[in-house]
């Protein structure tokens, strides 16, 4: 989660969709023009190959801030970690974050 959460504070395109699960990856990306200003990891837990991880990454939008507020999914595949779907929490999440 930290490595994909830095991967969108960098604007790595390439590291999110190699890290995302084929079945639900996009076929294209494009980040919003979001700062983002800081991760908190609430709960994370993994059981066998499936993961839950919670977490709020805070950010800055055209001088307005905003939180994005997730339970996401992952699983093990091969030894590594890829991200299957998440369901945002209601925090007031800005639509440039969706």
């Amino acid at each position: 989660m930290r490595s994909r959460y830095s991967a969108y504070v960098l604007g790595l395109l390439d590291y999110l969709l190699v890290t995302w699960h084929p079945s639900t990856a996009p076929g294209d990306l494009e980040l919003p023009p979001l700062k983002w200003l800081g991760l908190e990891v609430r709960h994370a837990q993994a059981t066998g190959d499936a993961g839950v991880v919670e977490f709020v990454a805070r950010y800055r939008d055209n001088g307005r801030g905003g939180r994005l507020h997730e339970i996401s999914r992952f699983v093990r595949e091969e030894g590594k970690w890829l991200y299957i779907d998440g369901d945002q929490q209601d925090s007031g999440i800005a639509d440039a974050a969706r």
